[in-house]
């Protein structure tokens, strides 16, 4: 209760304007079974962040932190972001912090990097047995914050499949947002990486931002 009440007032002081250092910090999960959780380590969520305090006004630390799972410093943090190519395990302590992270306030985004989903989709099953991944529909607010998008927008082909985003909903609130088929961490990493078009990373940028100020106003 005590970190869904920061939470909250994080939230509110992040959209008010009021000047401090900062409102507060986002981070990456760092996981074990030998995927790749840094991946996108050194761009992608520094261009999320730069782009969300020009463009939404937030004030969030530029420097992104790194979290492993099971720490309890993931408390710290309303937005947590993890992605990847292959293998992740959670623990059965790693899956019950994560639970206790989502169930407290926080927000989990998880980004198909490519050759995540297999692995990813179990893992989740640990942390909430009894939920499953839906499909969110095209009217979803995350959809519709600052920006307008009729689902999410196509950012790497991978296997040719139409981009979607998935959503575990707890009593009502989601507590987790998965890309797949659309790769939006790679979008936000800078142009020379994947030489994708200003266009298409200006959509992921602002699909990206759609989803923190979603999470951090629901």
């Amino acid at each position: 209760m005590r970190f869904y009440i920061l939470f909250i007032l994080v939230a509110i002081f992040s959209f008010s304007g009021k000047t401090q250092p900062y409102s507060y910090q986002i981070a990456l999960a760092k996981y074990n079974g030998g995927g790749d959780w840094y991946a996108n380590l050194e761009t992608s969520l520094p261009n999320l962040v730069k782009f969300c305090n020009k463009n939404l006004k937030t004030n969030i630390n530029p420097e992104q932190a790194i979290v492993e799972v099971g720490s309890k410093e993931i408390f710290n943090y309303p937005f947590v972001h993890l992605t990847g190519h292959g293998n992740i395990i959670f623990s059965n302590d790693e899956a019950q912090n994560i639970r206790n992270y989502l169930i407290g306030g926080g927000f989990l985004h998880i980004s198909d990097n490519y050759g995540l989903d297999q692995f990813i989709r179990p893992q989740l099953k640990k942390v909430f047995p009894e939920l499953e991944l839906i499909e969110l529909p095209y009217n979803h607010p995350i959809y519709h914050q600052k920006y307008n998008f009729n689902g999410l927008p196509k950012i790497h082909e991978h296997d040719n499949k139409p981009a979607k985003g998935f959503g575990l909903i707890y009593e009502g609130r989601l507590v987790c947002f998965y890309d797949v088929e659309c790769d939006l961490g790679d979008g936000w990493e800078d142009a020379v990486i994947h030489n994708n078009s200003e266009e298409t990373r200006l959509k992921a940028l602002q699909m990206g931002a759609n989803i923190i100020q979603y999470a951090l106003t629901q």
